[in-house]
């Protein structure tokens, strides 16, 4: 019997485009808009975030396949090819093989969603991602009997990823989530920003966003999920274990061993811009904590 993740969450709680195109507009109202995550009422006791530039989203990036400066993606993405695309869905699913990025899409709503995207250096910036809910992907294939995890690999092409013409990581670059991470209707697959199609520095075509976990967990340019019953390998916490576990939750009560992690800094904010405390899961607290009852989360980090 296929598994899928029931929740109260529903598309309706999370902001859609009209929403965002006329945030100026809102944020004066006096039902505001919606908090870190921006999601319905459930976060309206946060503070307003209004999404980052375009410009901002697209020149500061971490995609160690163009290079680890926050510039390199956007010097260098342009050399990645990305038409004609497809997607090996394998494992323990009912129905494995190449999909073409046609075929992944097809009967696919697409919806628009505001997200904070926090990475593990303690910076942050809001995204409006255009995607769909990974559990619609996983819940066509057909998720098998068993299946506790859901595996994720991204493209490997040094020819046109130059970074990977070096040694910083185990290429090809791999994540995975529990299943019950990946069915919920907050974890996309998203295929473009600000409603147009994805650029190659940010995950081109498409890319995982988890918004929960640290940016590294959203693995982009994705051309493999596999469902597997084991935990799957995820590259930096392979890199470094005791710096990066696989659950990889922002929480600002756990460290990282070389910074703290109970603050960030909004990127556009400008250089003398206070940091703001780190909330959370990231301000998913009331949506995904279910997820993580009885669990010690300083050892599942």
């Amino acid at each position: 019997m296929a598994y899928r993740y029931r929740s109260p969450l529903t598309r309706a709680d999370v902001t859609p485009k009209h929403m965002y195109v006329n945030r100026r507009q809102l944020m004066a109202g006096s039902t505001a808009m919606l908090g870190a995550g921006l999601i319905g009422g459930r976060a309206a006791a946060q503070e307003a975030l209004e999404p980052n530039s375009l410009e901002e989203i697209t020149t500061y990036n971490n995609f160690y396949e163009f290079g680890t400066g926050k510039t390199d993606p956007a010097s260098y993405a342009h050399m990645l090819t990305t038409e004609p695309w497809s997607i090996e869905i394998d494992g323990m699913v009912d129905n494995p093989g190449t999909w073409s990025m046609a075929d992944v899409m097809e009967g696919m709503t697409v919806e628009e969603r505001i997200y904070r995207l926090r990475c593990v250096e303690a910076w942050s910036m809001v995204v409006p991602w255009n995607g769909f809910e990974l559990a619609d992907l996983l819940t066509r294939v057909g998720v098998q009997e068993g299946a506790r995890y859901v595996a994720f690999e991204t493209l490997m092409r040094p020819e046109e990823m130059p970074g990977q013409q070096r040694a910083i990581l185990d290429w090809p670059y791999r994540e995975g989530l529990r299943l019950d991470e990946a069915m919920h209707p907050l974890t996309l697959l998203a295929t473009g920003l600000y409603g147009d199609p994805l650029p190659n520095q940010n995950g081109a075509p498409i890319r995982l966003v988890v918004p929960w976990k640290y940016g590294f967990k959203s693995i982009k340019s994705i051309v493999r999920i596999s469902l597997v019953e084991e935990m799957p390998e995820a590259t930096w916490n392979m890199q470094n274990p005791r710096e990066y576990g696989f659950y990889s939750n922002v929480n600002p009560n756990v460290d990282h061993p070389r910074w703290s992690q109970a603050t960030e800094r909004r990127i556009g904010g400008g250089l003398f811009s206070g940091r703001e405390p780190t909330l959370m899961f990231n301000g998913y607290e009331d949506e995904v904590a279910s997820l993580y009852e009885g669990m010690d989360l300083s050892v599942y980090y």
